[in-house]
Formats: C-alpha cells, structure tokens, sequence
C-alpha cells in the first residue's frame, strides 16, 4: 500500500516556486466545464477519465471547520454520481488535510510524478523526425484517445467537451500505420510552461519507439511556441513512460497521490 510518508523530502516541498507554477499550470489546462469553488476548493466533476477532472483540488485554505467542508465534498460527489476523490499535492490546502484525510479513512493511491525539462534542452535533439506523426484536429484528437483506450461513450464525450471549452492552446498528434492510428499526445502551452497530456499508445504497439516521436514532435512546437519549460504528469510505477521521458531529460519535481474512502480507494 502507497504511504505518502515514505516519499523523498524534495518531493513533497511546499516552497518550491516553479512547482508551484508547473501545478497551476496543470490546473488550468485540464480543466473541465464542470468545476465549482467552494471555500477555497476547487471540486471537479467531470465524468471523463482524467482524475484532476473528477477530484477536489485544495488550492485554498478556506474558513469553514474542516468537518463541514468534507461532509459537503461527499454530498456533493453523491449528487454528481461519483466518488469524493482527493488530488493531494505539496501546495495542498490546509497543509495538514492529508494526515485529517488518512484519519478519518481515506486510502492514499495513485501516487504520481510531476516531471519537468528545460527546452533549450530538447532543441538539439538528434532524434529523426517521424513522417508518420501528424497533427489533427481537438475533436478528432478526443476520438482517437477514446478509441485507443477503449473509453466508455461517456468518458469519450466528456474528453471531447473538456478539449473542445479549453481557453489554452493545445497541440494534437497522432502516429499512424496508414490510416490507423497507433499512438498519440498532444500539447498544453500556458505561457513559458507547455504540458504534456493524453499519451497513449496501443497495447500491442508499445516499445516501438511511437512515444518517443511523438514527445519530439510535441516539445518541438512548445519550443516553437515559446515555453521555457516542459512538464507531464506520469504514474510513479510506469518504468516504460519513465524511461521515454528520460530521453529528453525529464526528471521529478513533485509527487502527488489521491485519497478516497474504501471501496472508492481503489481509485479505478
């Protein structure tokens, strides 16, 4: 079982200043039409996959007494037919909602890394250029990540909306074989800091060297685009996408996982 307390001290700084922009940033660039504050939190209801879109994010530390706070958040998400899901992270408010969560019967999971690079890094990659990697349009984007993930109709429509109501700029690609499409990624660029999201590959294509193109071709037009730094969010366990990234000299800047109260602990 995932403890948070056994994460590495540089993980889990609260003063770290460009985490903190790289964590905005991320907010900013998955948010979902269906989002709420409530006493400093932002509650996310998004029916898709993504589970920033569908958690409580704690950017504030509010006034109201804690308890009454985390009787509205399980209310609220009943309402919405979903679980009360907790993004915790370094910048988590109050500071000491994670030990509240864990006592009063949150599981911790899903323990996440937030990995960064600086671009003028990437600018001199010896890596070929794949002809194979083309750029699509948001919608057609959303509809080949449904497909390659075998997304339920409802996760695909939400993706759909979240990407079609983005004020933000992103960026789509797929790799294809013909017309069939193999992999894909695309591209959030938020000023000098540019997010990666939705890589996904097809089981049976992986370890062909298909996300490795794909990343290329995404930190080429962030760069192009201006970003000064390039950021993803990666499960801390998945040793294949780790060693992708690695290529371009991504490396760990925080951790963050989730709570949930059993069964929803599972974080499905």
């Amino acid at each position: 079982m995932f403890d948070p307390a056994g994460l590495p001290a540089e993980l889990t700084l609260a003063s770290d200043p460009l985490g903190a922009r790289l964590e905005d940033a991320g907010l900013s660039s998955s948010q979902p039409p269906q989002q709420t504050i409530y006493d400093g939190w932002l509650l996310r209801y998004s029916p898709g996959k993504a589970k920033r879109a569908r958690s409580v994010n704690t950017i504030g530390p509010g006034r109201l007494p804690l308890e009454v706070k985390l009787a509205h958040v399980e209310s609220f998400y009943h309402r919405a037919g979903l679980p009360a899901l907790y993004r915790i992270t370094p910048y988590t408010q109050p500071a000491g909602l994670d030990t509240a969560l864990a006592a009063a019967g949150y599981v911790a999971g899903d323990e996440s890394r937030v990995m960064w690079t600086e671009l003028l890094r990437c600018k001199n990659s010896a890596l070929p250029s794949d002809a194979s990697v083309t750029d699509v349009g948001a919608a057609a984007f959303a509809d080949i990540v449904a497909a390659l993930r075998g997304s339920p109709a409802a996760q695909a429509a939400a993706e759909r909306q979240r990407l079609a109501n983005s004020i933000l700029p992103g960026h789509f690609v797929v790799l294809r074989d013909g017309q069939e499409p193999l992999a894909c990624g695309c591209v959030v660029v938020d000023e000098d800091v540019a997010g990666i999201f939705n890589m996904v590959t097809t089981p049976e294509q992986r370890c062909q060297g298909h996300a490795t193109a794909i990343v290329e071709r995404l930190l080429q037009h962030a760069s192009a685009a201006g970003a000064r730094w390039a950021y993803l969010q990666v499960d801390a366990t998945n040793s294949a996408a780790r060693r992708v990234y690695d290529k371009f000299g991504f490396r760990d800047r925080y951790a963050y996982w989730y709570r949930a109260r059993p069964p929803q602990g599972e974080l499905q």
